[in-house]
């Protein structure tokens, strides 16, 4: 006999009711308290059959033969004793063995009363639910549990033992959710309204590392009357589901914060500002250093053997400063070659750590500086994460955790990849339009001019300013180009677009108005044939569906400037017009017709003359000076017209003033400018005579110009210029009808021109040495620095220009 059973199972109660019954079930033992709880007297008792004080003595026999009860070392439940006086008493029962001399083996039963505890089920729905895939636990009036399945004890880890007669709380001792829990089932009891699906997080024996969510349904047990007799619970855990959700809670969060800009830094930012702290308490992105310049990264097994060269593009922290991390943002990273993230840009496989290992011989033998400050700031997991698309990696990200003991799992390396496969393709999407702008800038900084000269017709300044100020290209131009007579053409277009496309259309167009400009045509005619080129354009551009793809348009305006009669010739093609700024300082815009942009070929293009004071101001713009999303074209005209009217100014002055007064820094369209401030070449240099049409005038016009080159300390250049202006004359004598014009110019250059009323163009003929003549204006085209023919309303000018400083044969 066990005289005090308490000392032979400590898990007893000592207010529990105890016996000992033997292998063959006879009581063996008993406590005064199993003789307050049944009435009867150990001496009545002992080594009678334990079964005779059940109500179902034949399940208790089975449930202490089984093998069950064996090998789990016990059992618990809810059973009905019979007391003395023949009433039922429900109780919760516990069965564990004990082993005595020999191998015998006893059984230490211990008994709790459970005044009004709703009936256990029945037995055929106690084995339904007993291996029901969810846990069930019945709990009597006083929330006390009457009975559990195994189930349970799986998903949260309380022993039955430890479970039964107790209350939540007292199984989940300190846990705030368990007091939540029980108030829900307390309204259930009082209201019998049954709560489905009441969802909770708490920390449960089964994982002391993570919080496990789960979805419990109460309904109210009542007897045939109607009254509450205790309360039922179904349990499922849904931490798998409820992690799912995260996950996709913060794949959804990172389709609206990653890649919100075309910057491959601003990106890699957003990836580590997501993650932290999400799921991660510390996180690098690093990049490699072709990526911020726009290149092209390398594939995976190409860089084994070569040091690794990264930038850091993004760090985020749970900690204020980011303690952890080594380099700034924008630094770059040392990678010691042995390291994971060598190996990571290596092979392009992610990596998890859950526990970091910086024991003597991993390594971080290589940095002992990075070791130091793992220890310091408490890093004990972390995963490396290769970002890479279209096969090529880009970068490692680094996500580690400081605060959070959890470390990370398969689930959290999954999640870290599916992130950051979408922010590689954000990445490489800006990679790309880096080095698509990069290589548009490049051709537009070296299509654009990089020394504007306006001769002796105009002084010149400029100001280009990209829509996007990092990796500006779009499809503005400007020009200044010089032409026959002293004269000089002012060049200001906008292809509709930006990037390459854009910039190649452009160089197209201004290489064709070069061609045009060279054969001296007048506005209006060199803006139909650049019209016609860009209608080609288009119809070489066309897809399929008779849709451009690249080429959809461009606006031009052409100004041609004599400074001999300070007379102005202008016209455009669907562009803003020209503003006069007047020696008073008064402005003006040009009342010139709008035409249509090129490539559409509705309407002919009409010309404009005018005379302009000297010391005049031309201003040629495009529309994103005068027309910005904060105001419509013209409040943008009224406001630069405002700002050009201070004529005292330098001219780089007043084009800085201009740009400055932009209502934004960082327009959304190209801004150009042009300013051209108009010269007056005085009388003196410049000089003209009208000949007759007779053959023996040729050695009078050589007088002339003899002598008019000696006026001007020119003797160098008698031999050359005689001979210019005697083929000159001569082919007009010979060619044409009606009078003869000289003309000599002095400016950087000496022009010759020779004015006739003919149509017909003079050809430069190769003689053969049998020929009489033809050599003309070959000899011509030797002597001269540059040579040409113009039209003009009354005939044609044939002009010849010559260094004044001739350059050493």
């Amino acid at each position: 006999m066990v005289d005090n059973p308490e000392r032979v199972f400590p898990d007893v109660r000592t207010d529990a009711a105890t016996a000992v019954v033997d292998e063959k079930g006879a009581v063996t033992g008993w406590t005064p308290a199993a003789e307050r709880l049944t009435g009867y007297s150990a001496a009545e008792l002992m080594g009678r059959p334990a079964g005779a004080l059940l109500f179902s003595a034949e399940r208790l026999l089975k449930t202490l033969a089984a093998r069950e009860c064996r090998t789990r070392g016990g059992w618990c439940g809810r059973a009905a004793l019979r007391h003395r006086d023949g009433r039922r008493i429900d109780t919760c029962l516990r069965v564990s063995p004990l082993s005595g001399a020999a191998g015998v083996t006893s059984w230490l039963v211990s008994a709790t009363g459970m005044p009004g505890a709703p009936p256990g089920p029945a037995s055929g729905l106690e084995s339904m639910l007993a291996g029901a895939p969810i846990g069930v636990i019945v709990r009597d009036l006083e929330l006390r549990c009457t009975w559990v399945n195994d189930v349970l004890e799986q998903q949260d880890g309380i022993p039955r033992a430890e479970r039964l007669g107790r209350r939540l709380t007292e199984s989940l001792p300190g846990v705030a959710e368990a007091e939540t829990v029980e108030g829900v089932m307390r309204r259930v009891l009082h209201t019998g309204s049954p709560v489905i699906d009441f969802e909770f997080r708490a920390w449960v024996p089964v994982d002391r590392h993570r919080r496990r969510a789960f979805s419990v349904s109460f309904f109210r047990l009542e007897d045939a009357e109607g009254r509450p007799m205790g309360v039922c619970a179904m349990w499922v855990d849904v931490t798998r589901r409820e992690r799912a959700r995260e996950r996709l809670a913060i794949l959804n969060e990172a389709s609206t914060r990653i890649g919100t800009t075309l910057d491959v830094m601003r990106t890699g930012q957003e990836l580590a500002d997501l993650a932290v702290p999400l799921f991660a308490d510390f996180a690098a992105v690093d990049l490699s250093d072709s990526i911020p310049r726009g290149e092209e990264p390398a594939r995976p097994g190409t860089t084994a053997g070569r040091v690794a060269v990264v930038c850091r593009a993004g760090m985020a922290s749970v900690r204020r400063g980011a303690p952890e991390a080594m380099w700034e943002r924008g630094a770059e990273v040392f990678v010691p070659p042995a390291s994971p993230f060598a190996r990571v840009l290596s092979c392009g496989k992610s990596r998890l750590e859950p526990v970091v290992d910086t024991s003597p011989g991993s390594w971080f033998g290589q940095d002992p500086a990075r070791v130091e400050k793992i220890r310091e700031s408490g890093m004990h997991s972390c995963m490396y994460v290769p970002i890479q698309a279209r096969g090529r990696i880009l970068g490692v990200a680094f996500f580690a955790r400081t605060e959070d003991p959890v470390p990370f799992e398969e689930d959290d390396l999954l999640l870290a990849e599916e992130l950051v496969s979408r922010a590689a393709l954000s990445l490489d999407n800006a990679n790309r339009y880096t080095r698509e702008r990069a290589t548009a800038f490049a051709l537009q900084r070296n299509l654009l001019p990089q020394r504007l000269a306006g001769g002796t017709a105009v002084d010149v300044a400029s100001h280009y300013m990209p829509a996007d100020s990092r990796h500006g290209a779009g499809g503005d131009w400007f020009d200044v180009i010089p032409l026959s007579g002293a004269r000089v053409a002012l060049v200001v277009g906008d292809v509709v677009g930006h990037g390459i496309n854009a910039a190649a259309t452009m160089g197209r167009l201004r290489t064709a108005v070069h061609t045009l400009a060279d054969m001296d045509l007048p506005p209006d005619e060199l803006l139909a044939h650049l019209d016609d080129l860009a209608i080609r354009l288009i119809g070489e551009d066309v897809d399929d569906n008779g849709t451009a793809t690249a080429f959809l348009g461009a606006t031009c305006l052409y100004v041609v400037y004599d400074p001999v009669t300070r007379h102005c010739s202008m016209a455009r093609a669907g562009h803003p017009p020209p503003a006069i700024i007047g020696p008073d300082g008064q402005v003006t815009f040009a009342d010139l017709p709008a035409g249509t942009p090129l490539g559409l070929g509705l309407v002919p293009f009409e010309a404009v003359e005018l005379e302009l004071p000297e010391e005049s101001t031309l201003a040629l713009y495009t529309d994103g000076l005068v027309e910005t999303r904060e105001q419509d074209i013209d409040a943008g005209m009224r406001r630069l017209r405002a700002v050009l009217a201070q004529p005292g100014l330098p001219l780089d002055e007043l084009c800085s003033t201009v740009v400055d007064s932009l209502p934004s820094p960082a327009p959304y369209d190209d801004v150009t400018l042009l300013l051209a401030r108009t010269r007056t070449l005085s009388p003196s240099q410049t000089v003209s005579w009208e000949l007759p049409t007779d053959p023996a005038v040729v050695r009078t016009a050589r007088s002339l110009a003899l002598r008019q080159l000696s006026l001007w300390g020119l003797q160098e250049l008698a031999t050359t210029t005689e001979l210019i202006v005697s083929e000159l004359v001569t082919n007009a004598i010979r060619h044409a009808t009606g009078p003869i014009g000289l003309r000599l110019i002095r400016h950087q250059l000496l022009t010759c021109e020779v004015h006739d009323t003919s149509n017909s163009v003079p050809r430069l003929r190769h003689a053969r040495t049998t020929d009489e003549d033809g050599r003309g204006l070959f000899l011509v085209a030797q002597m001269s620095h540059r040579r040409g023919t113009r039209y003009t309303a009354d005939g044609k000018t044939v002009w010849a220009e010559q260094e004044l400083t001739p350059q050493p044969a």
